[in-house]
C-alpha cells in the first residue's frame, strides 16, 4: 500500500474499499457534527447508529438519502445516551464511538468507567492528532494534545506505539518519530529530554520494530531540511517527520490551535488506547474536521473487531 499523504486521499482510500464501518454518535444533535455524518454517509465510508435526543436531530437531507444506513436510538439524558453507545461498541454493534454535542467529561467518565467502559486495565489513554498542512508534503501526525498533561516515559512510550501503529494504517512502513523540545540539547533542567535519551536508545535496540526515532529536535528542525542544515544537525529524521511527540500538553495543544488557525491546517484526531478509536473533537473543531476525524477512525479500525473488556 502507497502511504496516504492527504486527506482526499484517505476518503479515496476508503470509498474505493466499498465498506462502511458503523458509528455510533452520542448527541449528535449540532451542525457541525451533522456535516461530518452527511459528508460521511455522502462518500460512502461509514453508517450510523445516532443515539440521543431524535426530536433535536435536524431533517437534513443527508439522513433521507441514507435512510438505510442510519439508525437513530432515542434517548433524552447525555449521559444514559453515553451508556448506551458504549455498550453498542461491548455488544459488537458498533466499530467506533464519537462525541456529539455532549460535554467531554461526561462522555470520558463513560468511557473510563472500571467495569463498562473501553479502556482495557493497564492501558494508556491518550490522543492522537493528524493534521495536513500546506506546506508540509504529507500527513503529519502529533501527540499528545488533549489528554495527558505531563507524561510519564512508560506513558510517552504507549504513546509512540499507538501512533507507529496508525503510521502503518496509512501506509508508512517507516515512521520517522521525531522527539520535540525547544532545541536539540539534553538538559536535567528539563526532564523530558532525558527520557528523550531512553527511547532512542530502546528504538536503537529495536523495541519500537521498523522505525526511526531521534531526538530531543525542534519542530522546524523535524520538519524542514535546510534548518538542520543550517544548524549543523545531523538526524536519521532529515527534516521529513512523521509523527511529533510534544513534551507536554501545553506545547501538544498550542501546536494544534496554531496550525488550525495561522495555517489554515485540516486536522483530525482520536483517543488511543481504548478497544475502538474514540473520535472526541473539541467544541470548536469545525465539521470537516470533525469529518476527517471520522475517516481516520475508519481506517484505522480496518481489521478491528471490538474486543470484550476482561478476556
Amino acid at each position: 500500500m502507497a502511504p496516504i499523504t492527504n486527506f482526499d486521499q484517505l476518503t479515496q482510500h476508503l470509498k474505493e474499499r466499498h465498506s462502511r464501518k458503523r458509528i455510533a454518535v452520542v448527541c449528535a444533535d449540532d451542525e457541525h457534527t451533522e456535516y461530518a455524518i452527511a459528508r460521511a454517509l455522502d462518500e460512502g465510508i461509514a453508517r450510523f447508529i445516532l443515539v440521543g435526543d431524535t426530536n433535536r436531530l435536524a431533517p437534513y437531507p443527508a439522513l433521507r438519502r441514507h435512510a438505510d444506513f442510519v439508525e437513530t436510538i432515542h434517548v433524552e439524558q447525555p449521559d444514559e445516551a453515553a451508556r448506551i453507545a458504549v455498550n453498542l461498541v461491548h455488544q459488537g454493534k458498533a466499530d467506533i464511538l464519537m462525541k456529539g454535542i455532549i460535554n467531554t467529561d461526561n462522555l470520558l467518565r463513560v468511557i473510563l468507567d472500571k467495569e463498562h467502559g473501553l479502556l482495557p486495565k493497564g492501558q494508556v489513554l491518550t490522543h492522537l492528532a493528524m493534521v495536513e498542512i500546506p506546506t508540509y508534503h504529507k500527513l503529519l501526525f502529533f501527540s499528545d494534545a488533549a489528554v495527558i498533561p505531563q507524561p510519564t516515559l512508560q506513558q510517552r512510550i504507549e504513546m509512540i506505539g499507538y501512533a507507529i501503529r496508525t503510521c502503518h494504517r496509512f501506509g508508512i512502513e517507516r515512521p520517522r518519530i521525531s522527539l520535540i523540545h525547544c532545541s536539540e540539547k539534553v538538559s536535567p533542567k528539563f526532564p523530558h529530554s532525558l527520557d528523550y535519551v531512553n527511547i532512542v536508545q530502546l528504538a536503537e535496540a529495536g523495541e519500537f520494530g521498523d522505525v526511526i526515532i531521534d531526538g530531543p529536535l525542534d519542530v522546524k528542525t523535524s520538519c524542514e531540511k535546510s534548518s538542520s542544515a543550517i544548524k549543523g544537525i545531523v538526524s536519521p529524521i532529515n527534516g521529513e517527520a512523521d509523527v511529533l511527540i510534544f513534551p507536554n500538553i501545553e506545547s501538544g495543544n498550542t501546536f494544534y490551535k496554531t496550525v488550525s488557525l495561522f495555517c489554515h491546517a485540516d486536522m483530525a484526531g482520536l483517543l488511543q488506547g481504548t478497544i475502538c478509536p474514540v473520535v472526541l473533537p473539541s467544541r470548536s473543531d469545525s465539521g470537516l474536521s470533525k469529518y476527517y476525524s471520522i475517516a481516520m477512525a475508519c481506517l484505522t479500525v480496518q481489521g478491528q473487531q471490538p474486543q470484550p473488556l476482561h478476556p
